[in-house]
């Protein structure tokens, strides 16, 4: 199991846009990929589990995943996250 915590750069956070193309980048992993904000895990690739944490620009979230890609899914979702989602 990999996991980092890592701060939301954009200002409005994870809204219908940023979860999607989140989403699609979570999808690209074999591993189950989670994400947790104050003790609430939900699916990475789930876009109602991502909307429903109301993930808001500099929030402190938690990327977590396990498999057999699970180091690349965690960096490939924090990069994403880092570029703030290209906003």
């Amino acid at each position: 199991m990999c996991m980092k915590d890592i701060e939301v750069k954009n200002q409005v956070g994870l809204h219908a846009r940023p979860a999607t193309f989140f989403i699609q980048k979570a999808n690209e992993y074999k591993s189950s990929i989670w994400v947790e904000k104050e003790e609430r895990r939900v699916n990475a690739k789930s876009l109602l589990g991502i909307l429903s944490l109301g993930i808001v620009g500099g929030a402190k979230i938690r990327i977590i995943a396990d498999g057999s890609d699970e180091q690349l899914a965690v960096d490939g979702l924090v990069k994403l996250v880092e570029s703030g989602f290209a906003e």
